[in-house]
């Protein structure tokens, strides 16, 4: 990396950091979750949060598309949404006789599918053509979503009454998965004293905005990574796709997502290349809701997939 990138690589550091550091005042104790978060962001992924309801997923999005700069839109998913509610809809304009599109919220920087698993099946789908190509195709005619565009889904347990299970398509459309957890007993209680996190967030000033942004993932992408770690990404895959232990192995795109992922992490912690560190940090976020477990002997051990492919395959 020569100079001026050097310096425009610390520039982004800098600017990343602090916005997590204002990110992390509305959410209190979850600052590798901030990072993994901006990981997914900076890698032009999309991210699920897995939780129960009232532990901040859509606080966190909020946030962070208030400190983003990013024209922001919710949809809350329910069991009446329709794809149209989503995408947009023709409708016929008496005046001149014509059909005219009117868009829907799905055309903006960042998009919180709240609840994305309290909608039908159909519904759920309106959204995969938008996080894998960036565009949607309505009444036969495609037309491109703004860039950056990113997705951040919440989702309820499956085992809460009116949801609907994610398909493996739609799980692989999202770079990573995260859950928050209960807060902390520290930071719990200042939770409890402080003010509305609602209130802060709108008092928080944008360090980002979609310019820079752009900017910061296509630095992201020609992070360097040795041939080396090329190798064991390469042996991840491959472990995956013969071991028991899973129903199906990681595809190419898994690979991918693990690639770039440790990419945008090691521009967030200032590095210039990727370390094994990158990859063994981003790997449960990556490939944990990729992988099906083909028996309970994991489960039984208290091991994830992540967890059992970093003890199977050696890293350099």
């Amino acid at each position: 990396m020569n100079t001026s990138s050097s310096n425009l690589a610390k520039a982004s550091t800098g600017l990343l950091k602090q916005a997590a550091n204002s990110i992390a005042q509305v959410i209190l104790g979850k600052d590798d979750q901030i990072r993994l978060a901006l990981t997914c962001l900076v890698a032009q992924g999309h991210l699920l949060i897995e939780d129960t309801p009232g532990v901040g997923k859509t606080t966190l999005a909020h946030t962070i598309a208030q400190v983003m700069g990013l024209d922001f839109q919710r949809i809350q998913f329910t069991s009446d949404l329709l794809p149209a509610d989503i995408l947009g809809a023709a409708i016929y304009n008496r005046e001149q006789a014509v059909f005219e599109f009117h868009k829907g919220p799905v055309f903006s920087n960042f998009i919180l599918a709240d609840e994305v698993n309290r909608a039908t099946p159909k519904t759920q789908s309106a959204l995969l053509e938008a996080m894998e190509e960036k565009q949607v195709t309505v009444e036969g005619e495609t037309r491109a979503l703004p860039q950056p565009f990113f997705v951040i889904a919440t989702q309820n347990p499956v085992h809460q009454l009116g949801t609907y299970p994610l398909p493996e398509s739609q799980l692989d459309r999202f770079l990573m998965r995260i859950h928050l957890g209960y807060p902390d007993q520290k930071a719990e209680r200042e939770l409890l004293q402080g003010a509305d996190r609602r209130q802060m967030i709108e008092h928080l000033k944008p360090v980002l905005n979609a310019g820079k942004l752009l900017t910061i993932q296509k630095q992201a992408a020609k992070i360097h990574v040795a041939d080396a770690l090329l190798d064991y990404i390469q042996a991840v895959l491959e472990f995956t796709r013969n071991s028991p232990m899973f129903e199906f192995g990681l595809s190419p795109r898994g690979g991918l997502a693990l690639l770039n992922a440790a990419r945008a992490l090691a521009l967030i912690e200032g590095q210039e290349y990727v370390l094994p560190e990158h990859i063994k940090t981003v790997m449960p976020a990556v490939v944990n809701h990729r992988l099906e477990v083909s028996s309970d002997e994991l489960s039984n051990q208290g091991k994830t997939a992540a967890s059992y492919i970093s003890s199977s395959v050696p890293i350099p």
